[in-house]
């Protein structure tokens, strides 16, 4: 009687562990969705900022071109084209941001500040973004998830390039 006793404990714990170990991978798994949620709203404000940027700055017409193209696309890019599009704005803005350095432009102070304090933070989204996507996929190599099939159906969250661009 000792003897099944222990092994129905046994059973209990090793359930409740893989139930408190999926617990866990679903809660990482919405810490990666609200951090991408967090970093998208960030990046659309930098887009529509480079717009307004374009809009009310005094910018040479090429410049003033390639700020307003790569602003609209990475606000309106799949995803599947996200990389790129947020790659090329933040290109336009770095040229943007030397030029007004060199004082070939003039921006308001306003705008650049508000551009500098929105691409602070988009560092910080990105930073905790990665963090969370690597937990997940450290998580899920685990030996456990993979036989007891843990992660369910969930997708493996991915790694944008546009992350690793120096902002």
């Amino acid at each position: 009687m000792s003897k099944i006793l222990l092994i129905a404990i046994a059973l209990l714990i090793f359930a409740w562990y893989l139930s408190f170990s999926a617990a866990r991978l679903d809660r990482l798994h919405h810490r990666v969705e609200t951090s991408w949620e967090h970093l998208d709203a960030l990046l659309q404000r930098r887009a529509a900022l480079a717009l307004e940027i374009a809009h009310q700055s005094d910018l040479d017409p090429a410049l003033d071109l390639l700020l307003t193209a790569s602003a609209y696309e990475s606000r309106e890019a799949p995803m599947s084209d996200r990389n790129e599009a947020e790659s090329l704005l933040s290109e336009s803005l770095k040229v943007l941001r030397e030029s007004a350095v060199a004082g070939e432009i003039e921006i308001k102070v306003a705008l650049l500040d508000r551009l500098v304090d929105v691409t602070d933070k988009i560092k910080f989204a990105i930073a905790i973004h990665l963090e969370s996507v690597s937990a997940v996929e450290n998580l899920r190599k685990k030996a456990i998830f993979k036989v007891f099939h843990l992660a369910g159906r969930a997708k493996l969250p991915f790694h944008y390039s546009f992350e690793d661009d120096a902002l």
